[in-house]
């Protein structure tokens, strides 16, 4: 939206300012969703911490405490989304996407994770194999659960892996126009090794495309700083920083296609972009493997969790049968209450050739 203020003074000049309004600051940008879950288009802000709530219901998930904004629509109670990828990009406040793509402000940037989200996967679908990718390739944090100890064992997660991974073939470095980039620089390194990753899952994802049939959703959460470090080494107004950002844009884009044709158009890709932090993140350290079975994480006794995933398909099912059953007697009872005992019932009607015949 464009708006147009003139002013005029006593000397009949006129003076012309236009401003455009859109999503200024930190936001939230929609690369991918299917058509039943809807993300209206407006300019709704969003806060940081209701991130992880966002993700659970766009997945048909429960959450504590229900979503005050208006960006979500109401989806299907039948389909659900069979994966979702949220990416976190620190050092600027947008990227230059596509202006048909749903985008919000992002206000309150405090950091956040998707543990809730990633537990509630694991507790709902124990017996399946679900895939669960948290990487931060910069810290070297990593959790993977189920299936993803297997698609992803290949995949270079610490600096030095990722390192030598460019030295490869086939390696982001002789396949993307560095221009003003350096190889030999330890900001420009960092940053390509997290692009270098997002090539790596995608062609993955690729190898593997039967995760899209497994019934349990997947969750990929990834959180890449590298543009942080260019903009700190090099500025916001570096060459360096606007070539990277370009990169990095397309890469994202690339990522977004990728997994929306693994998952053949039912999943939802997210991009976070925080020019910074507004506290730091405490996060418990977690093992690789972990697989502690938990029943309720947010309850303190370990109960369970008041619905289960066939929840929406139980309700339809006792719903439509009671209201069926409600039917079937009213409609009885009509029949019976405007009854001609004479005529209609086969009791009366022999009962009276009986008395008539003695």
């Amino acid at each position: 939206m464009i708006i147009i203020i003139i002013i005029m003074n006593n000397s009949h000049h006129c003076s012309l300012f236009y401003f455009s309004s859109g999503v200024l600051g930190d936001s939230l940008t929609v690369l991918r969703s299917p058509q039943y879950v809807i993300f209206r288009d407006g300019q709704w802000p969003i806060s940081g911490e209701k991130i992880p709530d966002l993700v659970a219901l766009t997945m048909g998930f429960s959450i504590h405490e229900d979503l005050d904004w208006p960006g979500l629509a109401a989806g299907s109670l039948f389909q659900r989304p069979r994966a979702n990828a949220l990416i976190v990009v620190r050092g600027l406040d947008s990227l230059d996407f596509p202006k048909n793509i749903s985008s919000y402000p992002l206000e309150n940037p405090v950091p956040f994770t998707l543990d809730s989200v990633a537990n509630t996967v694991h507790t709902l679908f124990a017996d399946s194999t679900p895939v669960v990718l948290q990487l931060a390739p910069s810290e070297e944090r990593l959790y993977m659960m189920g299936m993803a100890n297997t698609v992803f064992e290949d995949l270079p997660v610490t600096l030095q892996q990722i390192r030598g991974r460019l030295s490869q073939d086939g390696s982001v470095l002789t396949s993307l126009p560095l221009v003003s980039l350096s190889r030999n620089n330890e900001a420009d390194l960092l940053f390509l090794s997290e692009v270098q990753v997002l090539y790596d899952i995608s062609t993955l994802l690729q190898k593997h495309k039967h995760l899209a049939k497994d019934p349990a959703p997947d969750l990929y959460s990834l959180e890449l700083a590298g543009l942080e470090e260019i903009a700190r080494r090099y500025g916001t107004d570096s060459p360096q920083f606007t070539d990277a950002t370009r990169i990095l844009t397309s890469a994202l884009q690339k990522f977004a296609d990728d997994v929306a044709n693994v998952y053949a158009n039912n999943a939802v890709v997210e991009v976070v972009t925080v020019k910074t932090f507004e506290a730091p993140l405490t996060r418990k350290s977690r093992s690789i493997l972990e697989s502690k079975q938990i029943s309720n994480p947010g309850s303190p006794y370990n109960l369970a969790y008041k619905y289960d995933y066939d929840y929406a398909v139980v309700f339809n099912i006792v719903l439509w049968l009671m209201i069926v059953l409600a039917l079937s007697v009213i409609v009885i009872s009509y029949n019976l209450w405007n009854m001609d005992p004479g005529y209609d019932s086969i009791i009366y009607r022999m009962t009276n050739q009986k008395i008539r015949m003695d």
